[in-house]
């Protein structure tokens, strides 16, 4: 029984692995592309950038359906290590606060941007802290030291989005450097996870 539960555990790893790559790569590339086209619209909320704006917690919650139930599909097999069991869990929160933040920044819209940034910078936090937790239960598969990096960072910034909505030079902007960053972070953490596949 050993014998044969060794190479299932490899293989579980194997491809968790290979479809976490995957998601981060589209992943990395919405927040890239996405990242360009709020700075180009940062001056102000017109229907491009409402749009933008709601896209993105949206495709947020589509990413962490994709990754809940590929979590899922690996928590089947025996992993040893435990990395794709109870990752499940802290993605259908993420669902949930990401959901809620779509709605929360429709309804933001209407109040000008300290509004938006008071919506995403809470949104920022919550989802950052999600992001460590599940970075930090996956941390066997590789790659995972940038995902954990990302989650504090993000954490970070929703607070220093809150402190800038009060402030007069409050800017989408900032928005859109937060989501380039976190586009790098995923692309980062795909090369790496291809590495690791690459030595196995």
């Amino acid at each position: 029984m050993t014998t044969t539960a060794a190479p299932a555990s490899a293989s579980a790893h194997a491809t968790a692995a290979a479809t976490l790559r995957r998601l981060y790569l589209v992943r990395s590339g919405f927040a890239l592309v996405w990242a360009v086209l709020v700075f180009v619209t940062a001056s102000g909320i017109g229907p491009l950038t409402v749009v933008l704006l709601v896209l993105y917690p949206v495709f947020d919650v589509a990413a962490a359906v994709v990754d809940a139930r590929s979590s899922r599909a690996s928590s089947s097999a025996p992993v040893a290590d435990g990395s794709a069991n109870g990752s499940a869990a802290g993605l259908y929160v993420n669902i949930a606060i990401s959901a809620l933040a779509a709605v929360g920044l429709a309804v933001a819209l209407g109040s000008g941007i300290p509004a938006v940034l008071r919506v995403w910078g809470a949104w920022a936090v919550l989802a950052g802290v999600v992001q460590l937790v599940v970075a930090l239960r996956r941390r066997g598969l590789g790659g995972q030291w940038a995902m954990v990096a990302s989650g504090s960072i993000s954490v970070l910034a929703g607070v220093s989005f809150v402190l800038m909505a009060s402030s007069a030079g409050a800017s989408l902007a900032n928005v859109a450097g937060y989501a380039l960053l976190g586009g790098i972070f995923f692309l980062v953490s795909a090369l790496r996870l291809g590495r690791g596949a690459g030595r196995r």
